[in-house]
């Protein structure tokens, strides 16, 4: 949930507010919590003292007003509004150069979506996620924030006008891979396909994986500027699987690669 008036955002449950107390905790501009859950983040009531920063003890009536959601867990963290920052040249040159690996969103449904895949790339050591200004529906929400479990703090998130501009440049640099239920080559076919560019290159490539819409795959203008297109082999019972699932298939691969 946004609060428009202070541009801060509802973080909750105890997975993602840990994680960003960790890693980002001079965000935290507010703190609501169960008297439980005092125990544990006692220092963090401390600096935000400190910094004069407000933390209260609520009932689970109140936090669920303050979140807008049953799925708190006792905690919720008011932080400064998240901005997606426009990629820069900078920042595809540095991937480049330390062979980082990412994830690009094309057309990918909603806030939930997102989130499972950001727990996913935090998980398998995932660099950065790209995302379509173009695409309203998947946005850094308070319900992304819940369902990654703290994976935002850990993976950097940039923006693109369009995504087949973006791969346009960054094809010239990286290895692009596309996920797309309709490809002829299979998802074991990814270890081969690294494995040659990372000789070709001489040392490990960056790499930037896109997935698609589930219905719809990835256009031709997308495709036209991957390197491989890759797909899931399955029963045909179903055409294909959730994004979000599909996308934990193709970075556990990559992160075997």
């Amino acid at each position: 949930m946004f609060n428009r008036l202070v541009n801060e955002l509802a973080v909750c449950s105890l997975k993602t507010v840990r994680a960003l107390t960790e890693v980002h905790p001079e965000t935290i501009n507010r703190l609501f919590l169960r008297e439980e859950r005092m125990q544990e983040f006692a220092p963090l009531c401390k600096q935000l003292a400190e910094r004069k920063r407000p933390y209260k003890i609520c009932a689970d009536e109140e936090l669920e007003r303050i979140c807008k959601t049953v799925h708190h867990q006792g905690i919720v963290a008011m932080i400064v509004e998240p901005e997606v920052i426009p990629l820069s040249r900078e920042d595809l040159a540095l991937w480049a150069e330390q062979g980082k690996r990412g994830i690009v969103l094309h057309s990918v449904g909603n806030d939930m979506n997102l989130g499972a895949i950001v727990r996913s790339a935090a998980f398998f050591d995932i660099h950065f996620l790209i995302i379509s200004e173009l695409d309203e529906d998947a946005r850094l929400s308070t319900g992304a924030y819940r369902v990654a479990e703290g994976g935002m703090e850990y993976v950097t998130v940039r923006s693109v006008r369009k995504t087949e501009l973006f791969l346009r440049d960054a094809s010239k640099v990286l290895l692009t891979l596309g996920a797309d239920h309709r490809a002829r080559q299979r998802l074991k076919n990814m270890a081969s396909i690294v494995e040659a560019a990372a000789q070709k290159k001489g040392a490990r490539p960056g790499i930037a994986l896109v997935v698609g819409n589930e219905e719809l795959g990835l256009p031709d203008e997308v495709k036209e500027h991957c390197h491989a297109i890759l797909r899931i082999p399955g029963t045909g019972n179903i055409e294909s699987l959730n994004v979000a699932q599909a996308a934990t298939l193709f970075l556990y691969e990559l992160y075997e690669a």
